[in-house]
């Protein structure tokens, strides 16, 4: 188990004179796997970027520690690995080159064996190849686990994380979460019951509206 904390302190964020949500608190250390459920709209996407460090909170902060150590923005992205269907990825260059260059991006260093065994367990090894626009939504939707976990980060965010995937490529993701959550944290931002019925707490945020 890691030594992560990532702790929300009244977080709340509004967007001119609209309010998305207020008050959220949340603290979570070392592993486990935890929720933000709400209708579409409701800010979920809006709360993980907050999270990640994408998006400033109007009030309250975000704290992420490891060691005790607190970690400064700059080297967030060290420790996290993030998940959604808004991410970009190269279409002009295949599997294997997508992730060797967003190691480099990140100045990681490039595991060749990790990554090899991500793409066996994402069922895209043979396909590593081949250009991403030959790929299929779901297999970019798996291919974005693979940039998340390459690093081996202590958090794990996830927006929407089963989106375009059929029930094979489902239950890739979700034998992935729970291993991750036995030693990482995962926060799984989601209106699926089947995603939500993983995690040991959820927020729901319609509760923190007026």
């Amino acid at each position: 188990m890691s030594n992560y904390i990532v702790k929300a302190k009244e977080v709340t964020k509004t967007f001119g004179r609209r309010l998305i949500f207020e008050g959220i608190s949340f603290y979570h250390k070392g592993n486990g796997i935890f929720g933000v459920s709400g209708p579409n709209g409701s800010g979920k996407s809006t709360l993980i970027k907050i999270v990640a460090g994408l998006l400033s909170p109007s009030r309250g902060k975000i704290e992420h520690k490891n060691q005790n150590k607190d970690i400064i923005p700059e080297k967030l992205h060290n420790h996290i690995g993030f998940v959604s269907p808004y991410l970009v990825l190269y279409e002009e260059f295949s599997a294997w080159e997508n992730l060797n260059y967003f190691a480099r991006i990140r100045g990681i260093r490039f595991e060749k064996e990790r990554v090899e065994s991500l793409l066996e367990h994402f069922l895209l090894f043979n396909r590593k190849d081949d250009l991403l626009k030959t790929y299929s939504s779901g297999m970019k939707q798996r291919m974005k686990f693979i940039f998340a976990l390459m690093h081996n980060p202590e958090l794990l965010i996830l927006d929407e994380p089963t989106s375009n995937l059929d029930v094979e490529g489902k239950n890739s993701v979700y034998r992935i979460i729970r291993e991750e959550g036995e030693n990482n944290i995962v926060i799984i931002a989601s209106n699926e019951s089947t995603d939500l019925d993983l995690c040991s707490d959820v927020i729901h945020l319609d509760k923190y509206k007026n």
